[in-house]
């Protein structure tokens, strides 16, 4: 008889999660109604390169029809959206959402109404230690949709902000494995910060358990490196050799400087590093993190001249970067990205597609496809003219802004219209 393995056993429990989280439902009759319809509105979705007037049909918290015009008399619910823009929720890749947790974290729906974001990754909250805390008393009470990158400091960001990697023994390649391994739904991998004034003068060696941990969980778990700082103009290089395909190079445009005050991160001296545009070619994914100290226009030019724009446009939102004056609320700094030329289409899908396949757990997440979840971001384009500035003072003039009207999260409005009784959804 074939031994059965602990692996054969997660490989069991995450397809029944899977097909659990997709019931059947009877196919829709001629009479039946739309639980919440989305009317009138332009809908962009870059996943079925569709823009136009169009009408969403929402059932069973799914999409259930795109159509040119569903009659009134179809929907239960009606939700108005003329002249504004329909968007697939947004989804940020880096967040921080741990509240009470990770010492600066923001409760995840409290901010959907500055954000329209309707899925939102944990980027190295909790650590081995508390991840099932992060798991159990906040991602299981939220409405927004939560993942996260499990820290390889078994402490996450609790300590913060004292550096978790000062002392190297924090990172616990084993702990950090068995949390990948056992929350195959939640968590997508490992996360790591390899800036000097996290580090120190510990080189690659956090770097290398981060890795370690992901290959040791036998999962196919994705490594998030927070960049910006690093100790040396070799050190970053060096980093860039040992990401591997599929892994997250966060604040990749970070113009933040090591403690002598160099620059030490993937544009030196105006140029893209040699390793960047490797890394790039081989599938690692340069991800924006903008955050409160980690998004330079100029470093985003240099390298996006030299072959390396950005992959997905993420927030870095906490208690500390949400005050700072770059603002770094997801629609805000979409918005940075059209004022440097970029296409609504392009931004619209670095924050909603291209997010979701890093996430890898449902293929229709991020879209507004028939049987994609309904999650919804209706946002005003608001014409300018406007000033935007990076975390360096850095300015760039643009002429609109997405601004959030209102959210749909798995089919359900968030906020007014307040349903009565108040949904516990």
């Amino acid at each position: 008889m074939a031994r059965f393995t602990r692996r054969d056993a997660l490989r069991l429990a995450a397809a029944a999660g899977a097909s659990a989280a997709l019931p059947a439902q009877a196919a829709m009759g001629p009479q039946d109604k739309f639980d919440l319809v989305i009317r009138g509105g332009e809908v962009v979705d870059p996943s079925q390169s569709l823009r136009g007037r169009r009408d969403l049909g929402i059932r069973f918290g799914r999409i259930e029809a795109i159509e040119a015009e569903i009659p009134a008399a179809r929907a239960v619910q009606t939700l108005d959206a003329g002249g504004k823009l329909v968007l697939p929720g947004l989804v940020d890749l880096h967040a921080h959402v741990f509240p009470y947790g990770s010492a600066i974290g923001i409760p995840a729906d409290e901010s959907v109404a500055m954000t329209g974001v309707t899925t939102v990754v944990s980027a190295g909250d909790a650590g081995a230690n508390n991840v099932a805390a992060l798991r159990r008393h906040i991602a299981a009470q939220t409405r927004t949709r939560m993942y996260a990158f499990v820290h390889i400091a078994n402490m996450g960001l609790a300590g913060f902000p004292v550096a978790e990697l000062y002392n190297i023994d924090f990172a616990q390649v084993d702990a950090c494995a068995k949390a990948i391994s056992e929350n195959p739904d939640f968590v997508l991998g490992a996360k790591v910060r390899m800036s000097e004034n996290v580090i120190a003068k510990h080189g690659l060696e956090p770097l290398r358990r981060a890795i370690l941990a992901c290959e040791r969980s036998g999962r196919p778990a994705k490594l998030m490196v927070h960049i910006g700082g690093v100790e040396t103009p070799e050190l970053m290089s060096q980093i860039l050799d040992l990401l591997r395909p599929g892994d997250i190079l966060t604040h990749a445009y970070s113009g933040a400087p090591n403690l002598a005050g160099a620059f030490t991160n993937i544009v030196q001296d105006g140029k893209l590093l040699p390793a960047a545009l490797s890394a790039k070619s081989r599938g690692v994914v340069f991800d924006v993190g903008h955050g409160g100290g980690s998004f330079d226009f100029n470093v985003l030019e240099a390298a996006s001249a030299g072959g390396c724009p950005p992959d997905v446009i993420s927030s870095d939102l906490h208690v500390f970067s949400g005050n700072t004056p770059g603002l770094p609320f997801l629609p805000w700094v979409m918005s940075k990205f059209l004022a440097v030329g970029h296409s609504l289409e392009t931004v619209v899908a670095m924050a909603t597609s291209a997010p979701s396949k890093v996430i890898g757990r449902d293929p229709k997440l991020g879209t507004l496809q028939v049987g994609a979840p309904a999650d919804v971001s209706v946002m005003e384009l608001a014409e300018g003219p406007v000033s935007f500035v990076d975390t360096r003072g850095n300015t760039r003039a643009g002429r609109v802004a997405l601004k959030p009207v209102q959210t749909v999260a798995g089919g359900v409005v968030f906020g007014r219209p307040y349903s009565s009784p108040f949904a516990v959804r």
